[in-house]
């Protein structure tokens, strides 16, 4: 009887757990429906009146003692946190001036990192991180969501949605004007109808659509494998191991989770860094040269673990390259990529390509949280070899293929990828080839 309760109560858990993943998937294979509906703005609007419900449902959970209302509440904040990443890119993408566009798309990583380590810090026993507020704890997302559904009403829809999917170049104009300041951006404004012309009035595409698409081959096969690339190099297997390595290095039990939440906080002044070079060094320099750089750190790793009770200082070499590979990660293939999912597809494809992100995001992030316990018991220390092999192809295949996109429109930047090609697979003089 007592194991039957403790298989129900695991799996009560497990599902509770898990239907977070599920409400982002879901959240954010919707994305491109419900933006083409309400465009950029409303559909965020809606978005955070969806996080006040689930807030409601979450603590009236405990007043009702039911965990379904929990599982309930956790399917909407992931579902809002599925359709909310992806109608922000959007929305920060559309609205970014050129030359800053990489530093303002940033700001999406950057706030998801200062979420983190605001949730670790409302977590601890001295503010919230106790069995009588665990409701509150849970629903402090919607507190900000109340914020933006105060403020957002103030901001205009995103300039280039106005103009190239709705062809209103007037509120586009004034659109620009509220956002970057006074003046009449012919320039920008011609960038955008030029990109409208050469759409030839094609409605949005939707993922299979883009799928089938031969013109966007490379930009797919790019963010399969930056995307997934940065699911399985290792941050999650850091985290199942980081309370071990500090437990060994002599950090008191007490006191490991002040030194994780400096692990959050050394992430996040990455991320603001990351800003100020992103679009100075360009995407592709941070990209290759990140994910190069963590592949060394996992393999010294490796190492470190293994000789571990050879010498009391390697144990504290491992935290070390901990907060490194943080750094690096933040500063490179996750500070980097949500300004290169939206830069590498014009306007057409680019919400069908959201949803593609947004599937390979959450649906890596649930078999990451299925598979990996079960490669760390497996492969040990050794699992980090594994992250660092991942790593390293990454790089390689940033470094010979990935086009730099600093300072280019999407059309610009569709058209490089489109003449791309692989040595010897075509005798066009007009294409270019890559590395390999």
């Amino acid at each position: 009887m007592e194991k039957l309760q403790a298989r129900t109560v695991t799996l009560i858990w497990s599902s509770i757990a898990s239907s977070y993943g599920f409400g982002a998937l879901f959240g954010s294979i919707i994305v491109r429906w419900i933006t083409n509906h309400l465009g950029r703005k409303r559909a965020m609007i809606w978005n955070n009146a969806i996080n006040v419900v689930a807030l409601g449902t979450m603590i009236a959970s405990r007043f009702a003692n039911s965990f379904e209302m929990i599982m309930l509440s956790r399917f909407l904040f992931g579902f809002t946190s599925g359709l909310g990443t992806s109608i922000h890119g959007l929305y920060l993408g559309d609205s970014s001036p050129k030359k800053i566009r990489g530093m303002v798309s940033l700001t999406f990583a950057l706030f998801l990192s200062s979420g983190k380590l605001f949730g670790q810090f409302m977590g601890l026993s001295e503010i919230l991180g106790r069995e009588v507020w665990w409701n509150i704890l849970l629903g402090i997302p919607a507190f900000f969501s109340i914020i933006q559904m105060v403020t957002l009403p103030f901001f205009p829809e995103a300039p280039r949605y106005l103009l190239i999917e709705k062809g209103n170049t007037e509120e586009c104009k004034k659109a620009l004007q509220y956002l970057w300041g006074p003046g009449d951006y012919k320039l920008e404004i011609g960038e955008m109808l030029l990109e409208q012309a050469a759409l030839r009035g094609e409605r949005s595409k939707t993922l299979l659509e883009l799928l089938r698409d031969r013109n966007v081959r490379w930009q797919l096969l790019s963010l399969l494998i930056i995307q997934e690339c940065i699911e399985f190099c290792g941050p999650s297997a850091l985290s199942l191991y980081s309370f071990s390595i500090f437990q060994e290095a002599g950090i008191p039990v007490g006191q490991i989770r002040y030194v994780t939440m400096g692990v959050g906080l050394s992430e996040v002044l990455t991320k603001i860094t990351c800003g100020l070079l992103i679009d100075r060094v360009g995407r592709r320099v941070l990209l290759w040269v990140g994910f190069g750089i963590m592949a060394v750190i996992m393999a010294l790793m490796t190492l470190t673990l293994e000789l571990k009770d050879y010498s009391f200082w390697i144990p504290y070499s491992t935290v070390a390259l901990i907060f490194l590979f943080v750094i690096f990660y933040g500063g490179g293939p996750a500070g980097v990529m949500p300004s290169l999912t939206h830069e590498i597809f014009i306007q057409s494809y680019r919400s069908a390509a959201f949803v593609f992100i947004g599937i390979l995001l959450w649906g890596s992030f649930t078999v990451v949280g299925f598979i990996f316990p079960f490669l760390l018991a497996a492969l040990k220390s050794f699992s980090f070899m594994l992250f660092s092999c991942v790593c390293f192809a990454a790089s390689l295949y940033i470094f010979f293929t990935l086009p730099e996109t600093k300072g280019k429109t999407p059309l610009e930047i569709s058209e490089e990828f489109r003449n791309m090609r692989t040595c010897g697979s075509s005798t066009d003089d007009k294409c270019m080839e890559t590395r390999l």
